[in-house]
């Protein structure tokens, strides 16, 4: 994902729509991010692959900072700022919670930061969203919201395999695969798609099918069974962020080219 900043950096550099691209990819990557670092230390305190979700662990957090470093032009705007400081805050308080060894206590909090993240990260993308022209950054913002999604999923059902088994927990875990499901069947329908598009979501479809069928059970089971499920969920969710970021690519590519074609050169809008 780090990839993926870097390599809009390069294409999209010193154009007016290179802002609301990056920017878009960024604002992205917090909203994902923070699902993903929860689901990641959830996972290695359960055991999970666990040095394996230290090292994404780590690679998460850079993530984060890299796209929060990316946004920090936007605190020159006054409608902006407010909300770009509560989430550059509230990751302060997530990093610190991360690095608190694992406890019920302690997974608690990581669990309400990185919620509160993803509402504060979600907010900054609308904002960020109302900038951008035509619907393709729209469609690039709902391409991210996708992987996001796919994160929370995981989340959702390690904390069931962790032993929660409230009804709030299954609630929000339905109404998260109702969302994808939607929202996937929308950007496979829009006119909007360019072929890389179109081929980027077909892989992403057939890898939905993959990790929705991973998650069957909700954590349900026992003993080997419960365990080969969890490190199956782990496995696909990671597979999904990958194709789902290059479907985020795609529409990203699509949206700068789109912007070019209207008003090509210029400076940053920021």
């Amino acid at each position: 994902m780090l990839r993926l900043l870097f390599l809009f950096a390069l294409l999209l550099s010193g154009v007016v729509q290179a802002a609301g691209a990056s920017d878009l990819v960024a604002v992205g990557q917090l909203r994902l991010q923070s699902q993903r670092v929860a689901k990641l230390y959830l996972q290695a305190g359960l055991q999970i692959q666990a040095d394996s979700a230290r090292n994404q662990l780590q690679k998460a957090t850079q993530q984060l900072e890299a796209a929060l470093a990316e946004l920090a032009p936007y605190s020159r705007q006054s409608r902006m700022a407010p909300t770009l400081q509560r989430t550059q805050a509230l990751w302060v308080e997530l990093r610190q919670a991360l690095k608190s060894p694992y406890t019920t206590p302690a997974l608690q909090r990581v669990l309400a930061v990185s919620d509160d993240l993803m509402l504060a990260s979600g907010k900054l993308s609308l904002l960020i969203e109302e900038q951008s022209e035509g619907n393709m950054g729209r469609l690039l913002d709902l391409s991210q919201r996708q992987n996001m999604l796919a994160q929370r999923l995981a989340r959702l059902y390690l904390m069931g395999y962790a032993g929660d088994r409230s009804q709030g927990r299954q609630v929000d875990a339905e109404q998260a695969r109702r969302e994808f499901n939607t929202a996937l069947g929308e950007l496979a329908g829009a006119r909007e798609n360019t072929a890389a598009v179109r081929n980027a979501l077909e892989l992403a479809r057939t890898q939905w099918l993959f990790f929705d069928q991973a998650l069957v059970g909700g954590g349900s089971g026992a003993g080997t069974d419960r365990q080969s499920q969890a490190r199956n969920v782990a496995t696909t969710s990671e597979r999904i962020a990958e194709v789902l970021e290059e479907v985020s690519r795609q529409y990203a590519q699509a949206y700068n080219s789109t912007q070019m074609a209207v008003a090509p050169g210029g400076a940053r809008r920021n």
